[in-house]
């Protein structure tokens, strides 16, 4: 059966450049958009099989539609360089690839493709449209469908009339319609003023068109819309017009003409060479064409078997070192998910083992339990916890393919098995909400579906460590993963199943106070405004403080003004209703997200609180925490410090001890900088805001005030979030001019460190990235951007990565060592948190005394830095006595 794939070249080469970070060649070519088109294409072939393909680019600025509307597309920025450097190529690579391009002057890739739908739809093709543009889903037919891409190029969301229905309500022309409403400010479409996509559902679900709405607005409800509509009845019209694809367009290319055979494989190769795409060279064959019909980027076909009581003992001997191992878990949190089966995958073995045979196969135990075994997984710590809640022990991880493609590229955080195999793997893994479904619609689908999934999973991992140890290589990262993040998440795997203990009474006893301090400020609130309304409404809240009490609107939404936590602030001089509002809204978060939240979050085996550390979501290398997200529990408010009172230590009799790292990026920014007033500071044990304040004012010590200290602490930690002169203006509540020449006084003071932060951006710009002291990478891909606010956040990641992201290795560091030293020393008691540069333990009274000396003495060690670490510690009966 034909299959034609057209695909939206402009629209993929932007997602593929915005998705990836700015990539380069050794002579400066840049390649990322080039990269990210690649991956997609072999996709594509594999996935889609298509028999014939086609790419459509739009052919220049000047389009048909500009002569109906001048302003057409005018609100986009300008196509920066890096990436328009990068189309001749991605036609290049068309060339290469074998497929079919096309544009035609005066018209729009949209137009090219819209026209080639209608005439396949006509002889009945299957046809798929690769786009990111939503304006697209107007050409769905029951032989058309429309994939949208999703996290830049890697993933496809596929649209069907019925898909379609089921989001929009629509059918696929209506997409029209909706456009002509709501405007479209990509291509600045105008649409309706105040018509937004909520509104224009609801009139295309009552009247169906444009033209219909506009028939029947007396009928319309609201008398603003009914107004807005009437003025712009000739926008509308317009905007549907523009909105509307081409069918017709003088198209001199018939479907037949777009046949694809395959690629040269020698062609390709040429190319990717020539690109440095050394990872991808390894999935093209270069002997011998691949067929668009069958086979995918040069794999052979894919062969497994499922494991079986009487198939078990051939199987044994199957069980090497290395092997590739996943584990299939029915959800993703994996101190609760069930397990499904077990995929492994060695050279041309690829086997699936059910859990239920897994169980009773005595030979698979021994080779989990057996060290000398060496296991490449995708989530080493995900495994080992998961497992350990079925009594089920695993040893001898060698390689983590999740903490390896993190560490290559830090700022895609959360990398999923299929994407890290559509870089790094010859096979193909589907996404799991392909074959599970989403939300509500997930199911589990028959065992030779499950089966087949899972020993694809299995296989992307055998054949991505090679590739990933390759560049691991190349980037100097091979340390990082194996001295600092691989033995880390053995070490967190031990915190997430010890798990820390959470009184259920303390927590319901906070939620009776809670309601009643909630139940006093909604009195106060409703007397304070001269009636009763809900707090928790944007809408009615504005009409209290906007329509009833006349305070001034500060800033505007598509709904009306803004009622949010930052302009409430600014609005508190006003009238007292405001602090009374942000309270209660502090306190109803507190009640909902940490009282109902924590206590949900019990565990029914453990009774404690195992929440999951993510060790690959942040571009800094910071840990973060979720289900539950206890490193965001607020401490501002004495309410929110009281949470911690419910963290209890698991034994009888034990302590809770804090250990807090002091100014640790402060100290990292004095070593990595060379600053010697800074240097000199820490040496001497100052207190570095006293001692910055001395300085920048030149008052001796007795003679800084504490608002000189607080304004110095506000400049101290400014400068390495690279703060401006209007955020420093803002955060002291002190003029812009102040705010600047506080800046500049203190960079004539530390001029050491103002030096690094120069330098810090120049090499920033030469190599496209900055690392950490550990050689931690992150790419920053607006650095040469000509966009200059995106440049300005880039320069500021630049000067803030190496400082922050340092911390974060340096407790990374810490809490392997102090692992290391509990068991070392044969010590009962266990770390059980890590809240940014604080670490959270449980220790027996008998052991509280060499704890106090033990903690600081490994974590003020872990690196080794021109001025002194310094840790706090304290204990107490709760987290919050600890604090």
């Amino acid at each position: 059966m034909s299959h034609f794939v057209l695909i939206d070249g402009n629209s993929i080469a932007n997602r593929a450049f915005y998705a990836l970070p700015l990539l380069s060649t050794s002579t400066g070519l840049h390649t990322n958009a080039v990269l990210g088109f690649t991956t997609m294409l072999l996709k594509v072939i594999e996935e889609m099989k298509p028999t014939h393909i086609m790419v459509a680019f739009d052919a220049g600025k000047v389009v048909f539609r500009h002569s109906e509307y001048a302003d057409y597309k005018g609100g986009r920025a300008k196509t920066p360089p890096e990436l328009s450097e990068q189309f001749p190529l991605i036609r290049e690579l068309l060339d290469a690839f074998s497929i079919q391009r096309f544009e035609l002057e005066g018209y729009e890739a949209d137009d090219i493709i819209g026209t080639l739908t209608k005439r396949a739809d006509e002889q009945a093709w299957k046809t798929t449209v690769i786009t990111g543009d939503k304006d697209m889903l107007q050409l769905v037919s029951e032989h058309v469908s429309v994939a949208l891409t999703r996290k830049g190029v890697s993933e496809i969301e596929l649209y069907t009339p019925q898909e379609i229905q089921d989001k929009y309500g629509l059918a696929p022309l209506q997409i029209i319609d909706l456009k002509g409403l709501m405007g479209d400010t990509s291509d600045n479409i105008p649409g309706v003023p105040g018509v937004g996509e909520k509104t224009a559902l609801k009139l295309l679900h009552e009247y169906g068109s444009v033209e219909e709405v506009l028939a029947n607005v007396d009928r319309v409800s609201g008398k603003k819309l009914q107004e807005n509509l009437r003025e712009n009845v000739d926008k509308a019209k317009m905007s549907k017009e523009l909105a509307t694809i081409l069918r017709e367009a003088p198209v001199e290319l018939n479907v037949q003409e777009t046949g694809y055979d395959g690629y040269d494989g020698a062609l390709l190769s040429e190319f990717f060479k020539r690109m440095e795409f050394k990872s991808l060279l390894s999935k093209i064959k270069v002997d011998a064409p691949v067929e668009g019909e069958g086979q995918a980027a040069n794999a052979a076909p894919f062969h497994f078997e499922v494991v079986t009581e009487e198939s078990a003992a051939k199987f044994a001997e199957k069980l090497t070192s290395p092997m590739a191992f996943y584990v299939e878990m029915d959800g993703d949190n994996y101190h609760h998910a069930p397990i499904i089966g077990f995929g492994l995958s060695a050279d041309d073995v690829n086997l699936y083992v059910p859990w239920d045979q897994a169980k009773e196969w005595k030979a698979f135990s021994q080779w989990l339990e057996d060290s000398t075994k060496e296991k490449w997984t995708f989530d080493g710590k995900r495994d080992t916890v998961g497992l350990a809640w079925h009594d089920q022990d695993i040893k001898g991880i060698g390689f983590d393919v999740y903490l390896a493609s993190y560490l290559l590229n830090a700022t895609e955080s959360n990398p999923t098995l299929d994407s890290i195999a559509s870089q790094y793997a010859q096979v193909r893994v589907r996404s799991d909400d392909e074959v599970y479904g989403k939300g509500a619609k997930r199911l589990l689908p028959e065992e030779d579906v499950i089966s087949e999934h899972v020993a694809h999973k299995a296989a992307a991992i055998w054949q991505s460590v090679p590739v990933l140890r390759e560049q691991l290589a190349e980037n100097k990262m091979n340390e990082l993963l194996n001295d600092l993040e691989a033995p880390l998440s053995m070490v967190l795997a031990l915190m997430e199943k010890q798990g820390i203990k959470v009184n259920r009474d303390r927590l319901a006893q906070m939620g009776v106070d809670l309601d009643a301090k909630l139940e006093g400020l909604t009195k106060q609130i409703y007397e304070l405004a001269g009636q009763t309304f809900n707090i928790n409404s944007p809408k009615q809240l504005g009409e209290i403080l906007f329509d009833v009490l006349d305070l001034p609107v500060l800033k505007k939404t598509k709904t009306g003004p803004s009622t949010s936590a930052d302009v409430l602030e600014k609005l508190s001089p006003y009238h007292p209703i405001i602090d009374a509002i942000l309270t209660f809204r502090q306190l109803g978060k507190l009640r909902s997200t940490y009282i109902e939240g924590l206590t949900k979050e019990i565990h029914s085996k453990s009774s404690k609180v195992h929440t999951l550390y993510n060790q690959a979501t942040t571009a800094t290398g910071r840990l973060s925490s979720t289900e539950p997200n206890l490193q965001n529990i607020p401490i501002r408010m004495e309410e929110g410090r009281k949470i911690r009172e419910a963290f209890i230590p698991s034994e009888e009799g034990w302590y809770m001890l804090a250990a807090d790292y002091s100014q640790i990026e402060l100290r990292i920014l004095a070593h990595i900088s060379g600053d010697e007033n800074l240097i000199d500071a820490f040496q001497k044990g100052m207190d570095i805001h006293t001692r910055t304040a001395m300085d920048v004012f030149g008052v001796e010590e007795g003679e800084v005030t504490s608002l000189m200290r607080r304004q110095a602490k506000a400049v101290n930690f400014g400068i390495v979030y690279g703060i401006s002169d209007y955020g420093l203006s803002q955060n002291l509540n002190i003029t812009r001019k102040e705010a600047g020449d506080f800046i500049e006084r203190y960079f004539s003071v530390f001029s050491g460190v103002k030096l690094w932060m120069e330098e810090i951006v120049k090499q920033a710009k030469q190599d496209g990235f900055v690392t950490t002291l550990l050689n931690r990478r992150r790419y920053l891909p607006d650095i040469r951007s000509s966009n200059f606010n995106l440049r300005s956040f880039a320069e500021r990641t630049a000067m803030n990565t190496p400082i922050q992201g340092t911390a974060a290795d340096v407790i990374k560091l810490a809490m392997i060592r102090m692992q290391d030293s509990l068991q070392e020393k044969g010590l009962k008691s266990r770390m059980l948190l890590q809240v940014h540069d604080e670490l959270v333990f449980e220790v027996p009274q008998d052991e509280l005394e060499m704890m106090k000396q033990l903690v600081p003495e490994v974590m003020e060690s872990a690196l080794k830095l021109d001025v002194p670490l310094k840790v706090d510690v304290s204990f107490g009966h709760t987290w919050y006595e600890a604090k």
